[in-house]
């Protein structure tokens, strides 16, 4: 059993490092951004409500397409820190990788944070990342 775990071991460092290679980010044109069109920072909203996404520098393309200078959009909603920017987007993000540029959110009433964070083919931000400016908004 012993001599089994060298080769395991080298085995599972060589997968990991092929896993990590595959990671490389997608770039970004310097002059890209991505922001909220609506609802507006410091908007008061009702339970459900739609956000609206903006784009400039770069098309919008679903996941898992591989065109240049595009991307899907992501919403961190609440978030209190910034996701890792060299791995796919968490689950705790909403991912609209159908290439969606409006959802409908429904949130409990008070004060929430909606921040967007555009992915690439694979879900992982881009180089330089494009992020938009929090907004806060209030649920009635």
């Amino acid at each position: 059993m012993k001599t089994l775990r060298a080769p395991l071991l080298l085995l599972l460092l060589l997968v990991s490092s092929l896993v990590v290679a595959q990671m490389q980010r997608t770039p970004a044109p310097q002059e890209a951004s991505v922001y909220i069109i609506s609802p507006a920072d410091g908007e008061t909203v009702p339970t459900t409500f739609s956000v609206i996404f903006g784009l400039r520098g770069m098309g919008v393309a679903p996941a898992g397409t591989e065109k240049e200078s595009t991307g899907h959009h992501h919403l961190m909603v609440d978030g209190e820190m910034m996701p890792a920017m060299d791995q796919p987007l968490s689950q705790e993000i909403k991912h609209f990788g159908g290439g969606q540029t409006e959802a409908e959110l429904t949130l409990s009433p008070g004060k929430h944070t909606l921040q967007l964070i555009l992915g690439d083919k694979a879900h992982i931000p881009h180089e330089p990342p494009v992020v938009s400016d929090p907004i806060t908004i209030t649920v009635k």
